[in-house]
Parts: structure tokens; sequence; C-alpha cells
């Protein structure tokens, strides 16, 4: 075969391959499905960093991006300027968007303050690693506030208010550190409570001590406890310690119950008995013959 034919066929082998391959990626191109790509018509105000219960918002603390339209964000802002100059009234983490419920109105300023309910009230409580919890009563959580009064010869330790939330754990630098909601260790803790409870709180921490106890926030059940006392908890060891059961007021009635009583005899009236005469008896010996003799 001459040369020139040797190349025209080469050239012909490689076109038609070529074209067979470029045929087979453009229909493996046209069975893919169409992947529509939205873009975005409409923008929402993002926190920048991460904010604390209390802050006043300024343009640094947020941004303004982009948001799909197919999904709106329902209370969002699309202006930083609706946002800057109002006050968190829940913690907000980095990158989230920012909502009408997150932030207290603009008259109402900043703080904590906002965020108290109408109706309630924020007490604080001193406390430390074991009254705090060890640092697990942080902001959001629920506890029993357990008051311990000492009388002259006796303690007694009851629930004084049930399933209270806690608003804020640690002074205000504290919450600028913990916004991730961390066990930290704190001094005070702030509770909201009604004005009832808050009285009882404030009569319980000026006459006793207060123990916080952390609880399920899914539990909401009341805590139904008479209470300890010190002289009751007392006989209880005793009992425990002897190997016997502990005295129950239902078991020292039915004893009381079941001890029978002791009847005096009824003495005879106008009736007179005399002692019988008390008799001796001796022993006799008269000539070599011992007998016993008895001498009344």
């Amino acid at each position: 075969m001459h040369r020139r034919t040797r190349t025209v066929v080469v050239v012909g082998i490689a076109l038609i391959c070529a074209t067979v391959a470029s045929a087979s990626v453009y229909r493996a191109i046209t069975r893919m499905p169409v992947r529509e790509v939205e873009v975005a018509h409409t923008y929402v105000v993002m926190s920048t960093r991460p904010l604390a219960l209390g802050t006043m918002l300024t343009s640094s603390d947020v941004k303004r991006i982009g948001w799909p339209t197919s999904t709106p964000l329902t209370g969002g802002f699309s202006r930083v300027e609706d946002v800057v100059g109002r006050g968190v009234v829940t913690s907000i983490g980095a990158n989230e968007p920012i909502t009408e419920a997150k932030l207290a109105p603009r008259e109402a300023g900043a703080g904590l303050a906002p965020a108290i309910p109408a109706g309630m009230r924020a007490i604080s409580v001193k406390v430390n690693e074991v009254i705090g919890v060890a640092g697990f009563a942080v902001p959001g959580a629920r506890v029993d506030v357990l008051v311990t009064i000492r009388r002259s010869s006796d303690a007694v330790s009851r629930v004084l208010v049930a399933n209270v939330p806690v608003l804020t754990a640690g002074t205000r630098f504290d919450q600028e550190k913990n916004v991730q909601s961390k066990p930290i260790p704190s001094t005070v803790v702030t509770l909201m409570v009604t004005p009832a409870q808050a009285e009882r709180i404030a009569l319980a921490t000026t006459e006793g001590n207060i123990t916080l106890m952390l609880r399920n926030p899914l539990d909401v059940a009341e805590p139904a406890t008479p209470g300890a006392q010190l002289t009751r908890l007392a006989d209880g060891l005793d009992g425990a310690l002897a190997g016997v059961d502990p005295p129950s007021p239902m078991r020292e009635a039915r004893a009381a119950v079941r001890q029978p009583v002791a009847v005096a005899p009824v003495a005879n009236v106008g009736r007179i008995e005399e002692a019988a005469p008390a008799a001796y008896t001796v022993e006799a010996i008269r000539a070599g013959k011992r007998t016993q003799e008895t001498i009344p």
C-alpha cells in the first residue's frame, strides 16, 4: 500500500472514532437532569460574632447576606438599620440569622430588663460551687430552690420554690465569656420568679441557707415532700445503726392500742380482812430426840 494511502486510512479511522466518541458524550450530557441554581434576590441580617444576653447591637455586630427567596426567614430583617440599637434578649451564636423574637423593642434598651416577661421578676442569689450545682446552673436551665433554716434545737430543710428558670449565671462579664452556655464557676445566679416567690427567696436568704437543685426541663411535676427535720433524721439514723426500723407514727399508734391496760382491783367496802397470824417452826431436842414444833 502506498504511503499516501496509509495516511488517508489512518486519518479516516481517527475521524470516525472521534465522531463516535463525541456523539456518545453529547448523548450522555443531554440525558443528565437539568440543575437550576437559584439566585438570591433577598437579604437577611446575620450576626458576625457570638452575642450574649443584654448586648446592644451595633453595625459591627451584624452583616447582610443573600438569602434564597424560596425559603423566606420568618421574622427576619433585610436591613442593618432595623436591628442596630436594639438589645438582645436571648443568646445568639456566630453567623446566626437575627429575628424579631431575639431582640427587645427599640425603646426598651439593652441589658437584662427587656428579657423579663410582664408579671415576672429577676432576683439574684449568692452561690458557690456547691450551691450553684457545680457551675451547671447556666442560662436556660431549670432549678428548685431548697432552703435550710436552723432553730434553737432543731433544723428544717424543704423545697421553697420549684421549676424556676435561670436567667443568667455570673456577672455580665461572665456572660460575655460564656455565650455558649458552658459550665463556669460563678458567685451569683439570677432567677426569674414571681413577686411572691421573690419575697420567699429573699427571706430564706436572710434567715437560712439556700441550695439550688438542677432538674430536667421536661420534668414539670411539683415536688410533694414533707421536708426534712433534724430530730426525725437523727431518730432514723439511730434506728438504722441499731438494726431496727425507724420509728413510725402509725406503728407507735398500733402498739399503743395493742398494749394491755392494767386495771386496779376494786376493794370491798365495809369488809375488813384480818391478816393471818404468823407461825414459827422451831427444832427441839429432848433426851437425844430431835423434833419439829410449831409455835403460834
